[in-house]
C-alpha cells in the first residue's frame, strides 16, 4: 500500500462556478491533483497549463493525457467536474483501470436522445418522443406531432435551448431558434432537435451517489416555482424534499432505476423528475453532481460538504454519513431578465439583511453582455438561505430577490 498521498485527475472547463470548490477541498484532503482543462493546447500553452485538451476530441484527449501521466505515480481515481468531460474521463477511466462510469454508460447520460431509448428498453415510463435531423424540414414534421410538446437540444444542458411549444407554428419557431445555437457542422447529434411529450406535474431534482452500482440519496430539492415554458428556466431550489415520504421514495426508485439501466455504477448522479399523484417520470439524469454553485447549501454530518464527499469516493477515502445536516436549506439562481450589458447590481446589502438569507454571490460582472434563456447558459448569481424549515427558505429567497434591481444597458430593472 502507498504512503504517498491520494492522486485525482480532475477535469474542468475553462470556466466553471465548482472547479475552485473541488481544488479547495482537495487541498484540506490532502489530494494531489492533475487538472486537465479543457482548452485547446496551443492557447493552455499561453496560460502555462501543463494539460490543455479540447474535451470534445475524445480520443485525441485521451491519448495525450495517457501520455501526460505515463510517467507519473499511478492515479487512485479522476472526476469530471461538469457534463462535458464525464464522456473524456469514461474513456481515460477505462483506459487506466480506474472506477468509473463506462463510455456507453456516460454516452447515455450525456446524451438525451440516447438516454430515451435505453429507459424506453428498460421499461421505464416515458413521454413519446422523436430524433429531428438536422436536414429535415420543421414544417414536414408540424403537423405530425402532437401538442404541447418539448423542443430539446441533444447535448446542451442547465435548460439552454429548451423551449415549449402548443402547436405547429410554435414548434417551427422554437424549433428554428434552437438549430440556430446549434452548431453547424460536425457531429450528427450536436446538430439535431429532439422533441417529446410535454409532462404535467411537478419538479424535483436529486442528487446522489453511486457505490458499486447502488444509488445513495444526498439530497431531493423541491421546485417550488412552476416550470410550465416557454422556456424552462430553474430558480429556487429548497432541501430537504417537503413531499410526503411516500412520494420521495417512489421518485428515488425511480432515479435508481434510471441509473442502472444507462449503466451508470460509480460517482455522482444529478437527476430530474416530474410526478403527479399516480405517476413519475425521469426528465434527465447525468454522470455528475448539481451544477453551478447550488451544491453548496448542502451539508453532511459535521460540516461535510457536497465536494468532499464526491472527493473521498473518488479516490477511495472513507465516507462519512451521507444524512443531511438538520434543518433546511435554498438556494436561488438569480434569472437574467432581459438580453443587454449589466451596468449595476443595487440592493445586495438589503438582500444579505433579510433574516435566514446565508449570503448572496453576484457572478456575473459589470459591463458582461447578460444573454437569458433559451440561449443563455449562466445565471446572474445566486442567493442562499438556511432555517429549520423549507417555508422559511423558500420566504427569504423570494424576499431577497424582491430586493435586488439590476441595470442593464442603463434602464433599471427591478426583480420581482
Amino acid at each position: 500500500m502507498r504512503d504517498s498521498p491520494k492522486r485525482l485527475l480532475m477535469l474542468v472547463p475553462s470556466r466553471s462556478y465548482r472547479s475552485d470548490a473541488f481544488a479547495q477541498v482537495a487541498a484540506r484532503l490532502g489530494i494531489e491533483v492533475v487538472y486537465a482543462v479543457d482548452m485547446p493546447p496551443a492557447l493552455g500553452a499561453l496560460y502555462h497549463l501543463p494539460l490543455a485538451v479540447e474535451f470534445a476530441d475524445v480520443d485525441g484527449a485521451t491519448a495525450t493525457i495517457l501520455d501526460y501521466l505515463a510517467d507519473q505515480p499511478p492515479l487512485d481515481g479522476l472526476l469530471a467536474v461538469d457534463d462535458g468531460g464525464t464522456l473524456l474521463a469514461a474513456h481515460v477511466g477505462a483506459a487506466l483501470g480506474l472506477a468509473h462510469n463506462a463510455p456507453l454508460a456516460a454516452d447515455a447520460a450525456r446524451n438525451k436522445f440516447r438516454m430515451r431509448r435505453a429507459l424506453t428498453a428498460a421499461g421505464l415510463r416515458q413521454p413519446w418522443f422523436r430524433y429531428i435531423g438536422a436536414a429535415e424540414s420543421l414544417a414536414g414534421w408540424a403537423n405530425d406531432l402532437d401538442y404541447p410538446l418539448v423542443v430539446k437540444p441533444l447535448l446542451l444542458s442547465g435548460s439552454r435551448g429548451v423551449m415549449r411549444a402548443d402547436g405547429p407554428e410554435a414548434f417551427v419557431r422554437a424549433a428554428t431558434r434552437l438549430r440556430e445555437m446549434l452548431p453547424k457542422t460536425g457531429d450528427a447529434d450536436a446538430r439535431a432537435i429532439l422533441i417529446e411529450e410535454y409532462l404535467p406535474g411537478d419538479e424535483v431534482a436529486l442528487d446522489g451517489l453511486m457505490i458499486d452500482g447502488e444509488l445513495s440519496l444526498l439530497a431531493l430539492f423541491d421546485k417550488p416555482d412552476p416550470l410550465v415554458g416557454p422556456f424552462f428556466e430553474e430558480t429556487i431550489y429548497t432541501t430537504p424534499s417537503r413531499w410526503p415520504s411516500a412520494t420521495q421514495q417512489r421518485l428515488v426508485r425511480e432515479t435508481a432505476r434510471a441509473a442502472r439501466a444507462l449503466g451508470l455504477r460509480h460517482g455522482p448522479v444529478h437527476a430530474e423528475l416530474r410526478f403527479t399523484e399516480d405517476a413519475e417520470w425521469l426528465i434527465e439524469i447525468a454522470g455528475r453532481s448539481i451544477g453551478g454553485l447550488c451544491g453548496s447549501i448542502l451539508e453532511f454530518g459535521t460540516n461535510i460538504c457536497l465536494e468532499e464527499l464526491i472527493l473521498r469516493h473518488a479516490v477511495g477515502l472513507p465516507l462519512p454519513p451521507l444524512e443531511q445536516a438538520e434543518g433546511a436549506a435554498g438556494v436561488m439562481m438569480i434569472p437574467i431578465p432581459k438580453r443587454g450589458t449589466l451596468r449595476a447590481v443595487h440592493g445586495v446589502a438589503a438582500a444579505e439583511a433579510v433574516p435566514s438569507v446565508t449570503s448572496i454571490q453576484i457572478s456575473a460582472p459589470l459591463d458582461y453582455p447578460l444573454v437569458p434563456l433559451p440561449e443563455g447558459e449562466s445565471y446572474l448569481g445566486f442567493i442562499f438561505a438556511r432555517a429549520k424549515e423549507g417555508a422559511t427558505v423558500e420566504a427569504a429567497l423570494r424576499e431577497a430577490h424582491g430586493c435586488l434591481s439590476l441595470e442593464i444597458e442603463d434602464s433599471l430593472r427591478v426583480l420581482r
